[in-house]
Parts: structure tokens; C-alpha cells; sequence
């Protein structure tokens, strides 16, 4: 498999959604502002009967922007999907959860129709035909009704969405448990676009007309409750072409900016999170749930004995390769620490006058969220590192090749971590955090110029490490084939109080082969996952 970080680099093909559309969803009489009567669980609508989209041309490099307007809306209670498995030799289970009599409960959706993390697959069959009526290409494409484009459709709809704001993580092969939802009265956009592959690129048009047909899947329709007449819906499309030096090229050249908030950043360090500039690393210090207190605690509170506490696990290594750089070979791979507790990881780091050095201390609370102590948790590390440029906490993880004898062979040089939500690994946990702040590096860390720093992993959360850089990822050059386990190893010292240790270990089986010009690696699946 091939590290996840490298499949989201584009093919120079743009799909954030920036096609001339409002929303005044026209399928089936469906109005934004107008609050039906008894409207039905779930809405299907078009926002509008005819789009442009943009093809936008530089040099060799292509940009594509479509939005068919496509949205679904929860009626009068939301509409919530909750997916688990409870090991990774299970088969996933779906329940949607409903409201009756103001009482929530949860009704099991047939067996096979949630089979990954990515949403209910096959959600809409969309059908593009020329403007001569010849097909020109037809998909599918998922839903998990949990989108950034969520916005409330009618004035008595609750003023908040609760639900996270993106799928999840489909790519990390590990996840657990995923929660998808739209809130009562609230719209969220359905994909228009088969989803970037490295065999068949991103998603083109070329210029000219089209008509596009979508159908909704007629079991989710039956299964969701949604209306027969809105099975359907047809929309006129045209593909513009801009070239380079025409009005609007540049415009769509930034339009990255506006795209969905990535599930795996897409730097370095995770690899390495990101590297957004000065500002964008100070931003946790704006947000009251990420800003340390400006002194160290003068007396510590002991670390109660009981209630709610992190409990820190580790997740097989995945995104395992074979590298050779230079003459001598490197096993890359992805970490996965996350938190499975009652309470976040919560550590703040104040720093030594005059030093690139803070003491750390990690925070304890109770049910209601009250602070109720504290305890030295070793030290964090001013990283000055082109692409790192934040502050690591040294004591969070440690990454170990380790012989078929589960004795050391190589470590991993990283051995400091900036904290971040990276991954959602299962939100259907009690407490799970489903909107975290801190997602990257853009988020987390501080910067040179702080005084204080707070890292945090939120509940139901997990941040991980792609390591794809020497002294990171583990050099084989010199190893002898044979068997090795990869380990990640979370809290290696101790110093993290949390609810249980003993899961804080995780191996994954690699095997070595080939010759010394040559090195071959092979990883053999945990139970069917390829990952």
C-alpha cells in the first residue's frame, strides 16, 4: 500500500465545490425557508436545474470545479448513523438512531449496508450524457451525511449541528467506529464526483454541454423514508474552459483553501501534520480550549485514583513500504495512537525562562468537566526544523522494529510528537469528541514565541504519524531477511496517567526478503485488512 499522504497530491485536477449555484432547493417543491408541516425523515433535492462548472487550464496542468448542488435535508429529528466493529475480524454493524416519543433509541439497518468507513456506498448513480444524448460516463458515489457545507434550511431548525464535519478517516484501515449525521432541519451536500484514485486520476470534463441524471439508490430511499417523487432529479451542465492569464484562473488556483478540511494531513511530520506559517501556528492561542494558563502550577493536586481518565491505545502499523534512497532501503509506515478513555489527554507545557525546554504537566477532571489534578509528565521540545517549527511533547509514543524474537532491531529516531486529532478512530464511544479543534498542525503546538503550551487528544480521537523520512522510518539496509514486528508503543515511559497500560502495545508482522540490491518486503494482512 502506498502512503496515504502521497495519494492526496493532486493530479492538477480541482474538485472543491465552486460551481454557481444557490440554494433554493427545487426538487419536489422543497423550499430552504419553508417549513413543511410534517416533513418527511429525509429529503432528496437540487439545489438548481442547471449548473456551469469550470475547467481551468495551465500549461499541462488541469483544474476541474463542479458542484451539481445536491443535498440531502433531516426532517423533523435528525438524521444519525452510527457504524462499529468491535475487532477487526467482525463485520461492521449500522444502527441509526431515531426519536420516538422524545426517547432515543437505535434500530440495526440490514446486515451488508455499511461495509467501510467511507459512508453508505452507492448512494446516487450519476449518469453524464452530451448534449447529443450519447453517455459520456456514469458512477457512483457514498454518503455519510456529514459535510463542512452543512447550513440549516429553515428558521426553527436548531441553530447548531452537532455532527462531525467530515466522513471520518476512511483511510486509515483501522478505524472503529464512525458516526455520520445531518441535523433536524439542517441540509448537507451529497458527493458529485468519483473520489480521486491513482489509476484514474480525478474526475474531467471537457468543455461543452451536458445533462446529468442522478438516481438515488431505491434502498436507501425505502430504507430512509425518502419521498418516491424525489427518487430522481436532472440537471443541466455546462463545462466552461479558462487558460492560463484568463479572468478567474488565478482565483481557482487558490481554491484549495476551500476545500474540505483533509481526515490525514498532508506535511512531513504527520507527515508531518502541517506547516501553515507563523500565524496560522499561533491560532491555538486564540481558542480558550487550547490556551495553557501563563504560570506553572505552584501546588499539585495528585492525580486522582479514580474517575475519568485518558486510556491511550495503539493501532497497527499501516501504509507499510519499501523505500530505497541513495543505496540503502527504509520501511516506512503510519502510527496510530489514540484515545479510548473517559476523559481527553490533556498536557500543558510551561516554559523554562530563557530555554527551548517546557515541563510538562498532564491535567485531570471530573464528570462535569471540573479540574480536580495534576502531575509532572515529562518535558516538551522547541522543534526548529524546516516543517516542524512547533513544540513537541517528548514522552506520547515510541515506534520499534523489533526481530521475530520480539527483541529490538531498530528505532524509530522520532521520539517528540506535536498532539492533534488527526484520525476520528471511533466516535460511537460514550464522550467522543465529534468536532475537535486541533486537527493539524495549523491548530496545535505554538509557536517559538510562546510562553505556554496546551496539547490535547480529544476522546474517540487519534493522531498519526506517517514515518516516510530517514531516522524515522526504520532502516533495513544491514537486517537479515526474516520476520519483524512493527511496535507502537504508546506512553513508553509511563508518565501519562491513564486507565489502562496493558493496551498500550501493537504489533504488526513485516517480512524481508530479496538481496542486498534488491530488499523485498511483505506484510501479511491482520485478519483481511490490507491496510
Amino acid at each position: 500500500m502506498t502512503d496515504p499522504t502521497k495519494n492526496r497530491r493532486r493530479t492538477r485536477l480541482l474538485a472543491a465545490g465552486a460551481a454557481a449555484v444557490t440554494l433554493g432547493l427545487t426538487a419536489a417543491g422543497v423550499g430552504v425557508a419553508q417549513a413543511a408541516a410534517t416533513p418527511p425523515p429525509l429529503s432528496f433535492v437540487s439545489a438548481t436545474q442547471a449548473v456551469t462548472a469550470y475547467r481551468y487550464v495551465s500549461g499541462d496542468d488541469v483544474w476541474f470545479s463542479m458542484d451539481l448542488g445536491l443535498h440531502v435535508i433531516a426532517g423533523k429529528d435528525a438524521f444519525e448513523i452510527q457504524a462499529r466493529r468491535t475487532g477487526y475480524d467482525k463485520p461492521i454493524v449500522a444502527e441509526k438512531i431515531v426519536t420516538e416519543k422524545g426517547k432515543k433509541k437505535r434500530v440495526a439497518l440490514p446486515a451488508g449496508t455499511v461495509t467501510d468507513f467511507n459512508g453508505l456506498k452507492d448512494f446516487v448513480t450519476i449518469s453524464i450524457t452530451d448534449e447529443a444524448g450519447a453517455p459520456v460516463t456514469e458512477y457512483s458515489t457514498p454518503f455519510c451525511g456529514t459535510t463542512w457545507s452543512s447550513a440549516r434550511t429553515r428558521p426553527d431548525a436548531p441553530a447548531t449541528n452537532p455532527y462531525p464535519t467530515s466522513c471520518g478517516n476512511g483511510q486509515n484501515p483501522f478505524t472503529l467506529g464512525a458516526v455520520w449525521g445531518v441535523q433536524a432541519g439542517w441540509s448537507t451536500s451529497v458527493a458529485d464526483q468519483p473520489p480521486y484514485s491513482e489509476e484514474t486520476g480525478q474526475f474531467d470534463l471537457p468543455a461543452g454541454k451536458y445533462s446529468a441524471k442522478v438516481a438515488l439508490n431505491p434502498r436507501y430511499r425505502e430504507l430512509f423514508g425518502v419521498p418516491a417523487d424525489q427518487g430522481d432529479v436532472t440537471i443541466g451542465l455546462t463545462v466552461v474552459e479558462q487558460r492560463e492569464g484568463e479572468e478567474g484562473l488565478a482565483r481557482a488556483m487558490k481554491a484549495d483553501a476551500l476545500e474540505e478540511p483533509a481526515a490525514v494531513p498532508t506535511t512531513d511530520e504527520h507527515a508531518e501534520h502541517a506547516s501553515e506559517g507563523d500565524a496560522a501556528r499561533q491560532v491555538s492561542s486564540y481558542l480558550p480550549e487550547f490556551r495553557a494558563p501563563a504560570k506553572r502550577p505552584t501546588t499539585l493536586k495528585a492525580a486522582p485514583k479514580s474517575g475519568p481518565k485518558p486510556d491511550l491505545k495503539s493501532l497497527p502499523a499501516w501504509g507499510i513500504e519499501l523505500e530505497e534512497i541513495d543505496g540503502k532501503w527504509y520501511v516506512n509506515f503510519a502510527a496510530t495512537v489514540w484515545n479510548a478513555g473517559t476523559s481527553p489527554l490533556l498536557v500543558d507545557g510551561f516554559r523554562r525562562t530563557g530555554t527551548e525546554l517546557m515541563d510538562a504537566y498532564q491535567y485531570f477532571f471530573d464528570a462535569k468537566g471540573n479540574q480536580v489534578g495534576s502531575k509532572a509528565a515529562g518535558t516538551m521540545e522547541w522543534d526548529a526544523r524546516e516543517g516542524h517549527m512547533h513544540w513537541h511533547f517528548t514522552d506520547f509514543a515510541q515506534y520499534n522494529l523489533l526481530a521475530a524474537d520480539q527483541k529490538l532491531a531498530v528505532r524509530s529516531g522520532k521520539e517528540a510528537f506535536c498532539l492533534a486529532n488527526t484520525d476520528a478512530v471511533d466516535y460511537t464511544i460514550p464522550q467522543a469528541k465529534w468536532q475537535p479543534e486541533n486537527t493539524d498542525l495549523s491548530t496545535s503546538c505554538g509557536a517559538d514565541t510562546v510562553v505556554a503550551v496546551r496539547e490535547v487528544l480529544d476522546i474517540g480521537n487519534g493522531d498519526t504519524y506517517h514515518q516516510s523520512l530517514p531516522g524515522q522510518s526504520f532502516e533495513i539496509t544491514d537486517l537479515p531477511n526474516g520476520t519483524y514486528w512493527i511496535q507502537v508503543l504508546a506512553n513508553p515511559e509511563n508518565r501519562l496517567a491513564e486507565l489502562d497500560t496493558k493496551n498500550n502495545s501493537a504489533l504488526r508482522q513485516i517480512v524481508l526478503g530479496g538481496t542486498p540490491d534488491a530488499r523485498t518486503l511483505t506484510v501479511p494482512p491482520v485478519f483481511d485488512i490490507d491496510g
